[in-house]
């Protein structure tokens, strides 16, 4: 959804021989701040001149053909490629001059630095790509020849803008598609095969196209008594659902994110669910009963989250995960369970070790009961060309059963 307080972009334009001062609605789906500096380009504007004037800070507000707006973004996404290439082989060069002796005292640093740079590189590829820039009406309708209908995905995926102030706005290209990719899944779904069922997420929601966890969840026998069940953080729902399939009682799932308990309500529906209750809380639900099962699958890196959609990826120093650890001997009934689906990737990148997840099990009364494992089949860990390749195709999803000490 929009920002809670609106903010504005203004630039200089030509119109009728007359220059004016305009100042617009900005939205951005990554909450980054408004443009200072903004120019207009067209058809006439090169790739490497937009890419030049992209590095150095400035937005391109884009007034021509809008197919060919989408032409430029790739244009520059291959010269961020070739440039990220040129710094990756003058890296490998200066590495290969280093004394081997010196190599060897950093090898146990190496991983997680190269994690580091490569989000680096990726916020900057981000940065960089987010600077082209398209404006949209009060009723999100680009004026650009042979611009597409995106009024039904906008509405979705940023809320209705102000009509009786003909409030029109400024947005990234990419924040766009964005939204275009989002009412796609949505419209089609997720399947989730395992189950026979597809889960539609809404923009702004992560969308389960990892899954191999769902075989962990049906292969975990429940506990004896299984009336009472918590999914924390739902995000679209999935794991909600499966403890209904698998005849809980009652499930309370909880989210913080408005859009992501919107997304589990219709995804819920669409299932006939009637045992399911949804909450917005920080991760445990309020005046609720205890839980025979807890089950989380929260973020699996201990990094910072650069947008709102990252927060499901990345938890910056595991506190969402030590939270959840904290808190479930008291949300937890006398024999309950709590299952935590959880990578091993972080410690494969060296950003938290195996000991210091047994450390945090132990702080928190919690001792484990077994474990259930399964190797990822997702593209990236089968990519020999991925610099952090040999972490990912290492990978390993657990299911941990954690019980009160």
């Amino acid at each position: 959804m929009l920002q809670t307080e609106k903010q504005y972009v203004q630039w200089l334009e030509n119109k009728n021989g007359s220059e004016s001062l305009y100042t617009v609605r900005w939205l951005s789906a990554s909450n980054h701040t408004p443009p200072a500096r903004i120019v207009l380009v067209d058809d006439k504007t090169t790739a490497d001149e937009a890419y030049r004037l992209a590095c150095e800070g400035t937005s391109l507000l884009w007034r021509g053909d809008f197919h060919n707006a989408r032409q430029l973004l790739q244009a520059l996404k291959r010269r961020i490629e070739r440039t990220n290439e040129r710094s990756q082989q003058r890296k490998m060069k200066k590495a290969a001059k280093a004394n081997e002796s010196a190599k060897s005292t950093t090898d146990s640093v190496a991983i997680p630095n190269l994690f580091h740079q490569q989000r680096q590189i990726q916020a900057q590829r981000s940065r960089i790509l987010s600077r082209l820039l398209l404006e949209l009406d009060a009723d999100y309708v680009s004026k650009l020849r042979r611009a597409p209908e995106v009024s039904a995905a906008c509405m979705a995926a940023f809320g209705q803008l102000d009509k009786a102030m003909d409030e029109s706005c400024v947005l990234s290209f990419r924040d766009l598609q964005g939204a275009l990719g989002a009412a796609q899944w949505r419209e089609k779904g997720v399947p989730i095969e395992s189950l026979g069922i597809s889960i539609y997420p809404h923009y702004g929601v992560f969308a389960p196209t990892r899954h191999e966890y769902v075989q962990l969840l049906l292969d975990a026998p429940l506990p004896a008594v299984n009336d009472i069940a918590y999914d924390i953080g739902t995000g679209t729902g999935l794991l909600a659902i499966i403890l209904a399939q698998r005849g809980i009682n009652q499930v309370i799932a909880t989210d913080l994110n408005p859009s992501a308990l919107a997304c589990a309500n219709e995804n819920f529906t669409r299932q006939g669910l009637s045992n399911v209750q949804l909450q917005q809380a920080d991760l445990y639900p309020t005046d609720a009963p205890l839980a025979n099962l807890i089950v989380c699958n929260p973020p699996w890196l201990p990094a910072k989250p650069s947008s709102p959609l990252e927060y499901a990826v990345y938890d910056a120093n595991s506190a969402m995960l030590r939270g959840l650890l904290q808190g479930a001997k008291s949300h937890l009934a006398e024999q309950g369970e709590a299952w935590l689906i959880l990578s091993d990737l972080a410690e494969h990148l060296q950003l938290r070790t195996r000991d210091e997840l047994l450390g945090w099990f132990a702080d928190s009364d919690l001792a484990v009961k077994y474990r259930l494992d399964t190797k990822p089949k997702h593209g990236r860990s089968q990519d020999n060309t991925d610099p952090l390749f040999a972490a990912r195709s290492a990978e390993v999803t657990s299911l941990w059963c954690l019980q009160r000490v």
